[in-house]
């Protein structure tokens, strides 16, 4: 979907250069890490504490990044510590340098009870080939036999190949919650939808909201259903979020997202993101009145091709706005021979 609209401005045109920053505001950097995707990039923030640096989220661990990062240090950083860490979600171009700050930089993490726990469990949790739960879940979904076939011969991919060993211990935040760093006060309000228990900081003494994954600029956050949770409803929990965080929004925000560029122009932004989805939701609920698997939905809900590299993504949001359709008593479902759920309109 396209943020792009008269009242959602883009104060920087240009992202910062790797391993450099830009200052948002007072005490406030903006970096950037790479990521091996197509969404090549991941924001991150440091805010500076005086005696040293607080950052908000870390990008994945890899030779690359720890790189990107000691130059940072040494050049925008000043060569000042990072005391604390941040981290808004368990994702990991999120979390993935966590436990590194921790181990190497002696820094305190401190995020939610779900991220630390999901990130954990899944960094620990090492996978050489599909287990069975997941290939049901693939049928599920209707996977094509072409894709299930090379799926079922590649190494799945694993929490721990791109996020670092998280020692025992960190310092929770939950909704309501209010923190001290660069200078200002930031209370703590909880999002969903695309991570459980996704963090978002918003300053009280100035416009400013780091936002992490759950509101972006340009681009929707993926809201997917995965075979550890598979009959949750991160659509329901996504609308429910935003009209929420909608409540807090002021044109006058500067938004600091995960990814993308800083933006002004919330409330406009929040209604398209509600919008969106309720569109999407409609049009598919239309596609279904004839029986159809999640996969089957893709042109309708995406209105593009989905090549390999964007199928799995898409696949789990398919499924999340098939199965939001049927919690919400839209739709029902059958199992097909083949394992495949048949979603249908009520």
């Amino acid at each position: 979907m396209d943020g792009a609209g008269e009242v959602i401005r883009y104060p920087w045109e240009t992202a910062p250069e790797i391993g450099g920053a830009v200052e948002v505001a007072e005490g406030v950097l903006w970096l950037r890490l790479p990521l091996p995707m197509k969404l090549d990039h991941v924001n991150v923030y440091a805010l500076d504490d005086g005696i040293g640096w607080t950052v908000v989220d870390t990008g994945m661990s890899s030779r690359k990044s720890k790189a990107v990062w000691e130059q940072a240090l040494a050049g925008p950083l000043k060569g000042k510590p990072v005391t604390r860490v941040i981290v808004t979600h368990h994702h990991p171009d999120h979390v993935g340098l966590a436990g590194w700050f921790q181990s190497e930089k002696g820094a305190e993490l401190v995020t939610t009870r779900t991220a630390w726990l999901l990130a954990r469990m899944l960094q620990l949790d090492v996978e050489e080939t599909p287990r069975a739960e997941t290939v049901a879940y693939y049928k599920g979904c209707g996977m094509v036999p072409e894709v299930l076939e090379k799926r079922l011969t590649e190494r799945p991919f694993n929490f721990a190949d791109c996020v670092a060993p998280m020692p025992v211990g960190y310092t929770r935040i939950q909704q309501g919650d209010v923190l001290k760093a660069a200078g200002r006060t930031w209370d703590v309000h909880i999002g969903n939808g695309h991570a459980p228990e996704h963090a978002t900081l918003w300053s009280r003494d100035c416009d400013l909201v780091i936002a992490g994954d759950q509101i972006l600029p340009s681009i929707s956050s993926n809201l997917g259903v995965y075979p550890t949770e598979p009959e949750a409803d991160p659509v329901g929990e996504w609308l429910e979020a935003c009209e929420r965080l909608s409540g807090l929004a002021r044109g006058g925000h500067l938004v600091l997202g995960g990814h993308k560029l800083p933006f002004t122009g919330l409330p406009a932004r929040m209604r398209q993101l509600i919008e969106n989805h309720h569109s999407a939701l409609d049009r598919l609920a239309e596609d279904i009145k004839e029986p159809k698997t999640a996969v089957d939905c893709f042109d309708t809900l995406f209105k593009r091709r989905i090549g390999e590299a964007e199928y799995g993504l898409a696949m789990v949001e398919a499924m999340a706005h098939c199965l939001h359709l049927w919690h919400a008593g839209r739709a029902t479902r059958e199992r097909r021979k083949d394992g495949a759920w048949l979603f249908r309109s009520v």
